[in-house]
């Protein structure tokens, strides 16, 4: 609770009027400041009641793509007495006053409201707390009453499904053989129970006759090329555009880093969602790596979804953790319009040691 700017520009005229008249013996100047002071009291005791509200706050989805809808879902239970009236109050999110109008409420009602959440900034956005502000008519005193716990929300980049990449060699002689891996003919993997629709020509006689149940053997596809996916991360390879009429206005300016991200995070998707391992790189060394699997997708997603552009790193940071990690395959690298050939030189000191390789400049 506090007095505003008018409010206590009130309160110390008032104190002097009072002051200088009771010295000065003058009952009039007392008087305005004995009614300025009754004024801002009674300002203060406007904003001082606190609504009897239970708030509770959920965010529904809790990770969403960027640019996609996402809500929040406000329940708001009247524990007091007293019929509450409808009132205007506001939710932050990532820096952004959400208006929320909270509809009129019976004692002991309850009632759920929803509101859009702003999702066109990658990242994980807090969502919350809820504030009400009152104020009295004069503008004397102002109170913020806070209500719920700060929920979370992750904002994915932007991906789409690029279809296959060109494979590259097995990177040995068996390949991984694990429950994710491919269905295939190349490799035993283990030995399953029969389900209708098996090729019954691999059936696993002994271990049929020994355990009264029709054994089938797995054979997966060891064919598995890694997808090396490189970000250039650095905040100096993606310099803002500037406005023209047929372009938008600065303050609207296409972010090219966050098109990256997206990049980036199409290129890991598509080959993920084929159980292709995965590696991701960025000019801060590496991020993550994946085996191929069903989960991977969401994994590569919810890590791109925290990377930020920094001054730190260098491509040849980059590079060179690409260059330890002794995969072959294909690699992918993504960068700014504001990359240096030397950038590039790197990329292609390396170039050797991959199938295909791909540097995609955005900007």
């Amino acid at each position: 609770m506090l007095l505003t700017r008018t409010g206590a520009g009130v309160a110390a005229a008032s104190v002097a009027l009072y002051t200088a008249g009771w010295l000065l013996h003058y009952p009039e100047p007392a008087m305005l400041g004995l009614a300025g002071l009754l004024a801002v009291a009674v300002a203060l005791a406007w904003v001082l009641p606190h609504p009897d509200l239970r708030v509770t706050r959920d965010v529904v989805p809790r990770k969403v793509t960027r640019g996609l809808p996402a809500e929040g879902v406000m329940t708001v239970v009247n524990a007091g007495r007293r019929l509450r009236t409808a009132v205007q109050t506001t939710d932050a999110c990532a820096g952004v006053e959400v208006p929320v109008r909270l509809p009129a409420l019976a004692a002991g009602e309850t009632r759920a409201v929803r509101y859009a959440l702003p999702t066109m900034r990658r990242g994980l956005v807090p969502v919350g707390p809820l504030r009400l502000v009152r104020a009295d008519p004069f503008a004397f005193a102002r109170r913020i009453i806070e209500f719920g716990e700060p929920e979370t929300l992750l904002v994915r980049p932007r991906a789409v499904d690029l279809g296959t990449f060109p494979a590259g060699r097995a990177q040995h002689l068996e390949g991984p053989t694990t429950e994710a891996s491919n269905s295939g003919s190349g490799a035993f993997h283990s030995l399953r129970e029969y389900v209708l629709g098996d090729d019954l020509r691999r059936v696993h006689w002994p271990s049929t006759a020994r355990t009264g149940t029709i054994m089938i053997r797995q054979l997966v596809d060891v064919t598995m090329p890694v997808t090396t996916v490189v970000l250039d991360s650095r905040a100096g390879s993606y310099p803002r555009p500037t406005s023209t009429p047929s372009t938008p206005a600065a303050g609207e300016a296409l972010d090219w880093f966050e098109l990256a991200v997206d990049v980036a995070a199409s290129v890991a998707l598509s080959a993920a969602r084929l159980n292709f391992p995965v590696r991701l790189h960025t000019a801060a060394g590496p991020l993550l790596e994946t085996r191929g699997g069903q989960d991977d997708a969401g994994e590569l997603l919810d890590r791109l979804a925290l990377v930020s552009a920094t001054p730190a790193g260098s491509m040849a940071d980059a590079i060179e953790g690409v260059w330890r990690s002794r995969e072959e395959g294909v690699l992918v690298v993504v960068t700014g319009a504001g990359a240096s050939p030397s950038d590039l030189e790197q990329v292609a000191a390396v170039g050797s040691r991959f199938d295909d390789v791909a540097v995609i400049e955005v900007g």
